[in-house]
Parts: structure tokens; sequence; C-alpha cells
């Protein structure tokens, strides 16, 4: 209660149920997205969840000079920054030789360096809050890269490795930074996948594409995204204090590693 937040990538799936459990618990979010009208129209359904103000606000945080407005704007709103989160991004794993440079390039801007320029603006002002949370959002494939998944597993390793570094960093600050890693979460990108196959076979359902999913999980269900948003609002609590520089799976049990 009384904390602002930042959610990228927030008009949809993961960002949006971190947005509501936020929200839900009394926290003002700042979400931000690339597209005005579904950042819009997210912003109008978060707040039927909760007493705290919702600041939708456009933004490409591959972007530099995007991401120093965002952090401005929030802070010329809402007056502090206590929580950022890290989660813009899209799926993109292929086959290495069939990546070129500009596609590496993008994919880090996209998830790393974003991540990297957003915490270096809003250290700062957690700084003269007193503490502050940094929760970045990473994948499974990070800590156990499987074939055709470059670039997204490298860049998400790298994420993975920036959560533990800067940890280590702002921990005199109370400042603490966690990662929470995605296996199969349903989400946007995984209806468009749908909609594509759809497009094929029009008896495909949205619940059988889901449950051939679900069958490499050892829960055999493909997870809901209020179940990581719910992580996600914990890491950002004081229940959380003293959590920082860990990874949490968020999988249903998919992942080789812990």
């Amino acid at each position: 209660e009384g904390k602002v937040a930042i959610i990228t990538g927030g008009s949809e799936g993961i960002g949006k149920a971190s947005a509501i459990s936020m929200i839900r618990e009394g926290a003002s979010v700042v979400i931000c997205a690339r597209t005005q009208e579904t950042l819009d129209s997210a912003a109008e359904e978060i707040t039927t969840y909760g007493p705290g103000e919702v600041y939708p606000i456009t933004g490409d945080v591959t972007d530099p000079e995007h991401i120093e407005r965002i952090v401005a704007e929030t802070i010329n709103k809402l007056g502090r920054l206590d929580i950022l989160v890290n989660n813009a991004g899209t799926a993109a794993a292929s086959n290495f030789e069939t990546v070129d440079d500009e596609v590496w390039q993008r994919d880090m801007d996209l998830k790393l360096f974003a991540a990297i320029r957003f915490s270096r603006l809003s250290i700062p002002h957690m700084k003269k809050v007193g503490g502050g949370r940094i929760i970045n959002i990473t994948i499974i494939e990070g800590k156990q890269p499987p074939s055709d998944s470059v670039p997204t597993s490298v860049t998400r390793a790298a994420g993975i490795a920036f959560t533990k570094a800067l940890s280590n960093d702002v921990a005199k600050y109370d400042i603490l930074v966690n990662t929470v890693c995605i296996g199969l979460v349903k989400s946007r990108q995984h209806e468009r996948q749908f909609l594509q196959i759809q497009a094929k076979d029009p008896d495909v359902t949205l619940d059988n594409f889901y449950k051939e999913m679900s069958l490499e999980v050892p829960l055999k269900r493909v997870g809901e995204s209020y179940e990581a948003g719910d992580v996600i609002c914990f890491l950002a609590s004081s229940r959380a204090s003293y959590l920082t520089g860990t990874s949490i799976n968020i999988d249903g049990g998919m992942s080789g590693v812990v």
C-alpha cells in the first residue's frame, strides 16, 4: 500500500496480471507498452480490481529516450518509485545458423538492455525512499537452453546473471533484485500461435492447443498469468524482505534445473 510500480509490457499477459495483483494490494502502477489503445484498455480493466491508481504510458523499451521519459513521467505523476518489473519481451527462438546480428541486437535491446537502462534510472529514486524491488522476468530456458532457442535463451541467461550481479551491488540500499523464470504460461503470444494453426486447421480449439502444450509439464496444464502475477507481487512486497539475488521457476515443474 502506498508504493509505486513500473511494469513494462504491462498491457497484457504476465505484466497485466502483475499490475492487477499489485493494485489489489493498494499500490499505484504505471504500465507501459508500445500501443496506446491496448494500454488504455488494460488500464481501464486493472482499475476495477483495487484502489490504486493506474497510469498507462506508451513507449518502446528498446529506445533509451523512451525509457528516460517513462521514468520521468512516473516521478512527475506519482512522486516516487518503489518497484520495477522488467517484463517486456517476445518469443524469439531459432537455430543459431539462421540468426543474424540484427536479430541478436534487437533481442538484447528488448530483453537485456531495457532491464539495465530501467534499473539504472530507477535505483536513484528507490534510494530516496529507503529501498525498493526490481523483478526481472526471464525464462527457464535461460538456465537450461534447448536446441533452436537463440537468441532468447542467451539474452534471458544474461538477465539471470544481471539479476544476481545487481542484487549484490544494491543490497546496501535495501533494494532487492530477483528474477522469475517463466515456463509455459498462457499469453497473447501463445494465442497468436494458436490463430496461425487454426487458420490451417479450423477444427483446432484453444483448449486443445493448450492441452497439447501441457503434455511436457509435470502438472499437466499450462499456467495462468495470474499465477505468475501473484508471485511477482509477493516479491515486490514486504513479506519478501529477505529474498534477493535469487530465481523462482514458474513452470509447473517443467524445468530440469532448480
